[in-house]
């Protein structure tokens, strides 16, 4: 085992990480620099080495995990994702909230920018180089380390997974690198991190760290984190279809980003996790209220389609929050066939809740716009029936011998004289 800790420490996990040893290759090629293939190569060895040996004693007894997180996480957990002011560093701080679900050291440096602001500005503009973004370890070392991340999430082994999973969020903030080979080695990582992960654990750790990243300023960054929510969504459908009343708003955020590839990746991934809803129902009319999202103009489209399906199940949390937000825009319209419509579907849809606490997050969403539209309604019947009450005495007035004022209308008096064709003894 000392013999294999020394192989790794000092050769293997060197060379994955960049650094090449003198006359590795020979007296003749004394200083050999170190290439994309070279740190695959020893990743791939590290990898071998912590099926044989068992992914505790590598991992932590020889310490591999601590030198991949001082590698990506010089920081710490904390400072990923960030947006925040300093020298030259970015500590925004977004992570700190959830490292808690963290199963790494990096645990114990999630403090390590406690003393920083952590107010986080949402946008599209990229911060610029690493070295601006805080990252002061080599572009070689964060590849190696990203490669070797990849190599174990790709040995099908479980025991790995722990160790692994947390360090989707460095992979992708990594995306946002400025050096092409390591967003494409993060990308590769942050992939292979997804798959690995047990579909359990998309509630508390993979969606919590993608939402994370969708505060990140980096356009490339929000990019990747909306892919790996469409592969989380075909990976733990039932985990996703839970989680649709925070996803969709979040998602739908990202949808009028001024970055194309980012109102791309945030449709489809839109779509992709609208999918996971079990509701046969809805199912046929996702994609036009999905396509209704991004294009407010075909609201009533989606409406319509609405408007053809029978509810027969039990309406959850989920349907009603792929529905409300369309149903919501729909009740603003200025058309009152169109607001009568979306009222006919919120009424169908309201009989099949399954319990008030599904519907109670979407109250403050429908509730304001269904009491104007009520409002609306009980003064359009208090003007109809003072019409009507206005046309009743005017018939009554028209078959009656008086005038407004009270006059006869042939004699002119109030009391009619016998010589009045209207006279009369009552």
């Amino acid at each position: 085992e000392a013999q294999q800790k020394d192989r790794i420490l000092n050769e293997f996990l060197p060379h994955c990480l960049g650094e090449r040893a003198t006359f590795h290759e020979g007296i003749a090629k004394p200083h050999t620099a170190s290439t994309t293939q070279s740190r695959g190569a020893a990743a791939a060895d590290i990898a071998i080495l912590v099926k044989e040996l068992g992914a505790v004693i590598v991992l932590k007894r020889f310490g591999v995990l601590a030198e991949i997180e001082k590698t990506l996480l010089p920081l710490g957990i904390g400072a990923v994702f960030g947006n925040g002011p300093g020298a030259g560093i970015n500590p925004g701080g977004g992570m700190r909230k959830i490292a808690s679900a963290v199963s790494l050291a990096s645990m114990e440096s999630a403090g390590a920018t406690d003393d920083f602001p952590s107010t986080m500005s949402i946008g599209t503009s990229t911060i610029g180089t690493d070295s601006r973004r805080g990252k002061t370890t080599p572009a070689n070392a964060r590849e190696g380390a990203l490669l070797l991340l990849r190599a174990l999430c790709e040995l099908g082994v479980k025991s790995v997974e722990p160790y692994v999973v947390p360090m989707l969020a460095a992979a992708l903030d990594e995306c946002g690198s400025s050096s092409s080979n390591v967003r494409e080695a993060a990308e590769d990582a942050s992939v292979a991190i997804a798959s690995l992960a047990n579909p359990l654990a998309a509630s508390w750790l993979i969606v919590p760290v993608i939402f994370e990243a969708l505060h990140s300023p980096e356009w490339r960054v929000k990019a990747a984190a909306l892919d790996r929510l469409s592969q989380v969504a075909e990976l733990a459908p039932k985990q996703v279809s839970r989680l649709l009343p925070k996803i969709i708003p979040t998602v739908t955020a990202q949808v009028w980003d001024t970055k194309p590839q980012v109102t791309k990746s945030a449709n489809q991934t839109l779509l992709a996790v609208c999918q996971t809803n079990e509701n046969p129902d809805v199912s046929p009319a996702i994609p036009a209220v999905v396509n209704a999202i991004s294009k407010p103009a075909d609201t009533y489209k989606a409406v319509e389609e609405l408007m053809a399906t029978t509810f027969v199940a039990t309406v959850d949390s989920s349907t009603l929050a792929i529905l409300c937000p369309i149903l919501s825009r729909g009740l603003k319209e200025k058309n009152a066939v169109r607001k009568r419509s979306c009222c006919v579907v919120i009424e169908n849809m309201s009989r099949l809740v399954d319990s008030p606490n599904a519907v109670a997050p979407f109250g403050p969403l429908l509730v304001p716009e269904l009491k104007k539209r009520l409002l609306e309604k009980l003064a359009l019947e208090e003007e109809e029936a003072k019409k009507k009450e206005a046309m009743l005495k005017k018939e009554q007035q028209k078959k009656s011998t008086k005038s407004a004022s009270g006059k006869c209308q042939g004699c002119g008096l109030k009391k009619c004289p016998k010589s009045c064709l209207f006279y009369s003894k009552k």
